[in-house]
């Protein structure tokens, strides 16, 4: 399983950016699909995640900026982020949780929110 992410910029704060994670590969199952970030020194936190059933999950210092979307036929996810505040800036990686359990990360794009 490959994961593709894109649609990481430059951004200025209250700006909006889309982005993108396509999975392709034998993929017999997901269980589930989600964004994380990780800032420079920090530890990777979700920010985004929803599951099989269509279950949204988002960091408290997210919800109501961003959403979390799903293609199911295209096996691709998205995060529309709207409101972007410098603290936003990060690498972001999508992951899958596949059959058995099994996490695939994606190889991250960058998301910087300055003026």
């Amino acid at each position: 399983v490959q994961l593709q992410a894109s649609g990481g910029g430059l951004v200025q704060p209250g700006g909006s950016l889309r982005l993108s994670c396509a999975a392709s590969g034998v993929i017999f199952r997901i269980n589930g699909m989600g964004w994380y970030r990780q800032a420079p020194g920090k530890q990777r936190e979700l920010v985004a995640s929803t599951n099989s059933l269509g279950t949204t999950t988002y960091a408290e210092s997210v919800k109501g900026r961003f959403t979390i979307s799903r293609d199911s036929a295209n096996n691709t996810i998205f995060l529309e982020m709207n409101s972007l505040k410098p603290e936003d800036t990060a690498v972001y990686f999508c992951r899958l949780t596949g059959k058995n359990w099994i996490d695939y990360w994606g190889q991250g794009t960058l998301v910087t929110v300055s003026s």
